[in-house]
């Protein structure tokens, strides 16, 4: 593609990466064939081809974005499936990223937009707020009927009928290995994650013990920044990504870390990106260090000597998770680990489409990921698993509030094999509709 920012306008380091990137697209339109919302809209400005265009004027021209270019780039969900596709090798994450971040400084949006998303910036990076959001939503679910608007109303039905207690296992602390010590390792226990669903990190850590690692929660750590980086906040999200930083440095250059382990995918891929978010940052150095050891949790479990397995006489329908197929490029890790442990893994038809969840996408775009989780779950139950595994506390969350089968996250059941106990969702009266959220 042919671009003609002037030498002024590529003196910005922003501006030279959104160039190269721009330049590497040649028009195919191959990413439109597994763009989740170009399928769902079958309009060409909602696929990544349609966006590009819209990203080069507004950036060339130095506009002031307007309704429409927002509009068609709000819509976009960084599932990342055209970077999968792409033969180009078109980095449409970073370039979106930066769009983002344009229209935050650039464009006045409706008051309800600006409150919605300061509300969402203010309280999902916050396990003690969320919970606390959590519990208001509960409480007005029954006034559901009365909100006018189709955000709020996908915000009350984020409220689990029973919000889990707090695990001190998300303390900063050191969990010895069971056994000779193999690695040392930092698991990162996130934010939204810990008031949703407590048994993902707590089996993490059963399982990792058992398999001969050290496993520290870092003082300081929390939200990876993902969350308020997909919305353009990107001053939140680096102070977020900053305070991780330096709690992991100061174990890699204390104790020592093998790894950083993280068990949420949509923050992996944050957190793998570091180095080209803080690239002309004083922290560029300790960035890249800490994401050339970020790793999700089924890499690491790959390194480890996982047991064989007796066969379990349980099918799972395996998802994959967008930010860990597309965005880290892991696609078989899990799927092999599940069959090791003695699983029957089934893959549903359209793997590669998005469930939705996207973050906060399910929040902000309520209808079109209304439309791609029932894709996603008929999909699914076509496979007639017991219980449906996936790698990440969003898509959990999506899938389990449209189906009644269970909705595990797959080192639950890693864990359950080799000696844990049985997944709360697997019990009787624990799991009803929506199993993750008890």
């Amino acid at each position: 593609m042919q671009t003609t920012f002037t030498e002024e306008q590529l003196k910005d380091p922003a501006i030279q990466r959104a160039n190269e990137i721009l330049r590497s697209c040649v028009h195919c339109g191959f990413c439109t064939a597994t763009c989740p919302t170009y399928q769902v809209l079958g309009d060409e400005l909602d696929s990544p081809r349609g966006r590009i265009y819209l990203i080069k004027d507004m950036l060339e021209n130095e506009r002031v974005p307007d309704e429409k270019t927002v509009r068609h780039i709000d819509r976009c969900l960084s599932c990342l499936a055209c970077m999968t596709t792409c033969p180009s090798g078109v980095h449409y994450m970073h370039l979106v990223d930066h769009a983002r971040d344009y229209i935050e400084q650039n464009y006045k949006r409706p008051f309800s937009d600006r409150a919605l998303r300061w509300i969402l910036a203010q309280i999902l990076p916050y396990p003690t707020r969320f919970r606390w959001a959590l519990l208001g939503a509960k409480l007005g679910r029954p006034f559901r009927f009365l909100m006018p608007d189709a955000r709020l109303r996908a915000m009350l039905d984020m409220a689990p009928k029973h919000i889990p207690p707090v695990s001190r296992n998300d303390d900063p602390q050191s969990f010895v290995s069971k056994g000779p010590r193999k690695k040392r390792v930092a698991l990162m226990t996130g934010c939204a994650q810990k008031a949703l669903n407590t048994d993902i990190n707590d089996a993490t850590i059963r399982l990792l013990t058992r398999l001969g690692c050290e496993v520290v929660v870092a003082k300081g750590a929390g939200c990876c920044g993902a969350l308020t980086h997909h919305m353009g906040k990107t001053g939140d999200s680096h102070k977020a990504a900053q305070a991780n930083i330096k709690a992991w440095t100061a174990e890699m250059d204390g104790g020592g870390l093998d790894a950083i382990v993280i068990n949420t995918s949509g923050c992996g891929t944050t957190v793998k990106d570091y180095g080209h978010m803080f690239r002309n940052d004083p922290l560029a150095e300790d960035a890249a260090r800490v994401a050339d050891i970020a790793m999700d949790v089924s890499e690491l479990l790959m390194l480890l000597d996982l047991p064989e397995g007796t066969n379990q006489n349980l099918t799972v329908a395996y998802h994959a998770a967008c930010s860990l197929q597309h965005g880290q490029q892991i696609k078989t890790h899990p799927k092999t680990l599940l069959k090791k442990a003695g699983f029957t893994v089934l893959e549903p038809a359209d793997s590669h489409l998005c469930c939705g969840s996207a973050g906060t996408y399910n929040l902000m775009q309520p209808e079109i990921s209304g439309q791609l989780k029932q894709r996603k779950v008929k999909t699914l139950e076509a496979k007639k698993p017991d219980m449906i595994a996936a790698g990440n506390i969003g898509c959990m969350m999506q899938i389990g509030s449209g189906t009644d089968i269970p909705v595990l996250h797959t080192v639950e059941l890693l864990d359950w094999a080799t000696g844990g106990p049985k997944p709360r969702a697997l019990q009787p009266g624990d799991g009803a509709q929506i199993p993750i959220l008890r």
